[in-house]
């Protein structure tokens, strides 16, 4: 839609077109279709309102009762995407951009994607879904007004052409959220009407990257700006920059391997040179006369960099810093700003530097400060701190434990002894702050010494953990810290923002060499890599892709590839983004914008497994906690801490008892004792989604709960008491039962469905355990075969209902249990003998449904079982080969596509345990 295409006519000559005017959005043709009917031999689809621009569908609008969920509404659109017959694939709504779904009270919107980018399911994977707001970020929800700010002719085009973001790599659509738009708009309107420098102060984790590319990528082609430069203050961040960049469009930024890379860019009049992603100190450098570059070139009469770049000196030139509260305010930012007088300079903050945050130095005898961001950048241009992100669900609340330590024990934060006592504190709670292992976490430590000593004491006390307790599982524990940098220039970029590492580097910098040598040989023991010092970089790296790629539920990535804790000083603590980095131990000294950016790591929104960010902090910093909420929370300080910080546990477990009640009232209501058996004799669709709905919201409050790291003994005794642990088990298997029922039926009857089936949204990934995974099941097992006394083993009912109360394996669960009861106990066969064993059964009984469906369906068994093994080995289901196994029949195409439908009906759940989780391509149009 947003490029020129071009078909030849019959003389042969080209004709170049657009579908949609996206420089004059305004000059667009638009129509409006109510009650559009699609109907197929398998699909009634109505679609209530669809948007043309000239004459391309565009916009659909669903309007939905007032008790629809808009993540439901977001399904049931995906669902009628994946219906055979849909119009999505066959007709020109294809071209769909934007889905709006309101219940004319509550108005949301989301892009149109590939159904690969939505999991409703153990994974639950689904792209956001925004609300409109004002500029000042006030919610318009009500359809009317949402219809006349959005959907006028102009805004609407301007959204579609302007402000939505093709991720190249991923090939997904985005569409940017309000404040990014704002954002976008204030910086362009600054730039057109040549008024000055500015700042947006957008809170960490609220998509600054994707806001510069696009304000980046609109200022590429204004003929006005000479180039455009995005500046980032650490090498580790241009790398990450560029990727991002590159990511929303292949290509569009190149690596400045060095100065002299940087200059001949600058200077190139290519356009695909305008726009160029660098480090402040790479352009620092080039303007920099006593550079040794510079000072080298003078000495061979050669021009220097500065020199070279002399006529670019008048030219309109755009800089966008990036976290621009850190290395804007030294000499390279003053050497740019000298040398380019007509550039405007933009910066983005989540945390802007304050007359409160401002650091102070001695100046001629005189106390003075370091200037404001509001010194060095005039304006604020846009403002969306992290109490407007945390309001919109777009980051999490904080949950900060402070550590007590036992009164008996003298502790002091420098010695042995207290680290230990935090080794030990970790241990003991890493397992709830991070929802059994699901996420992974930080410690940040004070000093590079500091980092080794842990690392040292984690391995010590974890192999003495093991020795006295085999069933104790040791965290992957990693260590991250710069080297000396010994001249290395890549060392040295990175530690332009890593001041402690800097400072501690220049004291015994040889035995730090020889603690980092001996922690990467653990790292490549654990891992299997081959990383040394002289390759930091890569090393580095490793450890972020680790942290980033932690697939919780991924059979294919198994516990011994992750990262469960990363030891750092500085390195991962700024512009570091991980969605399964949930927790942060701190044993180092925060405060201000340092504290935020720090606490930010642990924030960024997966699903609801991940409720909040986990800080345990072991110096006792409420005091440091308070201030930082209070200088970075925007207006409405009194209000901050209520929504930054989660609720007490006594209120949490409080709503838990609420939750817990409200079951046992509507179990009595039913005639019914509160039992876990009992949800079976529930009569009725009413009935039984009643209890989804109540145990679903028990199910949420536990998950909160299971991670707070601060609940006494007397509080986990009370919780259990609501109720132990056994029935909520089984609760959990009766939920996942129930649910699995009434989703069949959802899917299987569609929009024809009762509207209180079609509309129950189940939310599985709250019952996906992070420990109850495909090994984790085999070993339970094969000790349920050991005949070895002493060793702790589950019995087969105890092993059944833990298989039953977990969401991970339900499409595999029915093979499992049948295994399980067809092994006895005192065979004594190890971990490989039951997975081979289960393969062996899992295939023996897909052999016998195959001959039973050949059988039914008149086809030859071995004509069948060659079609489904062509399935698997290729994970694509052809619909031409279906048609020729059903042409040996005979049959009209009538009685033909008939007995196709049949046969895909009793086969997709064979092809589906086959497939063990992959997903076949083609399969959808029968499902």
């Amino acid at each position: 839609m947003r490029e020129i295409n071009t078909f030849r006519r019959d003389d042969d000559t080209p004709l170049q077109y657009t579908l949609v005017n996206i420089k004059d959005w305004c000059k667009n043709e638009f129509e409006v279709i109510n009650q559009l009917r699609i109907n197929t031999e398998n699909s009634h689809h109505r679609y209530d309102v669809i948007l043309l621009i000239n004459g391309v569908p565009a916009v659909q609008i669903e309007l939905k009762t007032l008790q629809v969920k808009p993540k439901r509404a977001m399904e049931q659109i995906v669902e009628y995407k994946n219906d055979p017959g849909n119009g999505f694939t066959n007709s020109l709504l294809c071209f769909m951009q934007l889905f709006i779904v309101s219940n004319e009270n509550n108005t949301y919107y989301f892009a149109n994607n590939h159904k690969d980018h939505f999991a409703f399911n153990a994974d639950e994977r689904f792209l956001p879904i925004y609300q409109l707001a004002d500029e000042a970020n006030k919610k318009i929800t009500h359809l009317h007004d949402f219809a006349e700010r959005f959907l006028a002719k102009c805004t609407l085009g301007q959204m579609i052409s302007r402000y939505m973001v093709l991720v190249v790599s991923e090939q997904k659509l985005m569409i940017m959220r309000p404040y990014q738009i704002y954002a976008v708009k204030a910086i362009v309107d600054c730039i057109h009407q040549n008024r000055g420098n500015g700042y947006i102060w957008h809170t960490t984790g609220s998509g600054k990257t994707l806001t510069s590319f696009k304000a980046s990528t609109l200022l590429k082609d204004n003929p006005d700006i000479e180039k455009c430069l995005f500046v980032v203050d650490c090498k580790d961040l241009d790398k990450q920059t560029r990727d991002e960049f590159n990511k929303f469009q292949e290509g569009c930024v190149e690596e400045n391997t060095n100065t002299e890379t940087l200059v001949q860019r600058l200077l190139s009049e290519d356009y695909a040179d305008k726009v160029i992603v660098t480090t402040i100190q790479k352009l620092g450098l080039a303007l920099d006369e006593n550079s040794k570059r510079n000072q080298n070139s003078k000495q061979k009469g050669r021009l220097t960099f500065k020199e070279r770049l002399m006529p670019l000196r008048d030219k309109r030139i755009v800089i966008i810093f990036d976290e621009c509260h850190r290395a804007q305010f030294g000499d390279n930012h003053k050497a740019i700003k000298e040398f380019f007088p007509k550039a405007q300079l933009f910066g983005f903050t989540g945390t802007p530097i304050f007359e409160e945050n401002a650091t102070y130095k001695q100046v001629d005898g005189t106390v003075g400060s370091y200037k404001t961001t509001k010194d060095i950048f005039e304006k604020q241009l846009h403002v969306y701190t992290i109490t407007h992100a945390i309001d919109d669900g777009n980051v999490l609340r904080f949950h900060v434990d402070y550590f007590k330590p036992d009164s008996k024990k003298k502790v002091k934060t420098a010695d042995t002894i207290s680290k230990k006592a935090v080794v030990d504190s970790i241990l003991d709670k890493h397992d709830s702050a991070t929802n059994a292992r699901r996420f992974n976490a930080l410690l940040a430590t004070g000093s590079i010494n500091d980092a080794i000593e842990y690392h040292e004491l984690f391995k010590e006390i974890q192999k003495k953990r093991v020795q006295e307790n085999e069933d104790f599982t040791p965290l992957n524990v990693a260590c991250v810290f710069s080297p000396p940098a010994e001249g290395n220039k890549d060392v040295q970029q990175i530690q332009e923002d890593l001041p402690q590492e800097k400072a501690d580097n220049e004291q015994e910098p040889d035995k730090k060499k020889e603690a980092l040598k001996a922690i990467i040989v653990d790292y490549n023991k654990q891992y299997g890599t081959n990383h040394r010092i002289y390759d930091f970089d890569l090393y580095y790296q490793d450890v972020q892709k680790r942290i980033k790629d932690h697939k919780y539920s991924n059979a294919d990535y198994p516990h011994k590839n992750k990262i469960d804790l990363v030891i750092v000083v500085d390195m991962l603590l700024t512009g570091f983004d991980s969605k399964y980095l949930n927790t942060l131990y701190v044993d180092k000294n925060l405060k201000q914008h340092g504290l935020i950016q720090v606490f930010s790591r642990t924030n960024r929104v997966l699903n609801d497994t991940k409720p909040y960010g986990n800080i345990l902090d072991f110096r006792m910093q409420t005091k440091e906690v308070d201030e930082a909420i209070a200088l970075f929370c925007g207006q409405g300080t009194e209000r901050a801490k209520e929504i930054w910080l989660v609720d007490p546990a006594p209120e949490v477990i409080e709503k838990y008892k609420k939750a817990v009640a409200a079951l046992g009232d509507f179990m009595q209501a039913s005639d019914l004792v509160c039992e876990p058996q009992e949800v079976y004799n529930l009569k009725g669709d009413t009935a039984r989604i009643n209890f989804i709905n109540r145990f679903k919201e028990i199910q949420r409050v536990k998950t909160q709960l299971d991670q707070y790291t601060d609940l006494t003994p007397e509080q986990k005794a009370h919780i259990e008491t609501l109720i132990p642990e056994d029935q909520l088990r089984s609760f959990r298997s009766s939920y996942l039962e129930t649910a699995k029922q009434l989703k069949e039926r959802q899917q299987k009857e569609g929009i024809n469905a009762d509207p209180s089936v079609q509309q129950l949204d189940f939310e599985f990934v709250l019952f996906a355990s992070a420990v109850i995974d495909y090994d984790y099941i085999m070993k339970l097992i094969s000790r349920f075969t050991q005949n070895k006394p002493g060793k702790q083993k589950m019995t087969r009912e105890q092993l059944i209902d833990l298989l039953s109360s977990s969401a991970n394996l339900i499409d595999e669960r029915e093979d499992i249990v049948a295994y399980i009861n067809s092994l006895e106990v005192g065979k004594g066969l190890d971990e490989k003998e039951i997975k081979e064993g289960y393969q062996k059964f899992k295939t023996e009984n897909a052999e016998k449904d195959m001959a039973e469906a050949a059988c039914k369906h008149g086809l030859e068994p071995e004509a069948l079982q060659s079609f489904v093994d062509a399935i698997i080995d290729r994970m694509v289901f052809d619909g031409e080969k279906l048609s020729d196994l059903m042409e040996p029949l005979g049959l009209s195409w009538k009685d033909r596509t008939k007995n196709e439908l049949e046969l895909m009906e009793d086969l997709i759940p064979l092809l589906k345990k086959l497939a063990g989780g992959r997903e076949i391509a083609g399969l959808t149009a029968y499902e």
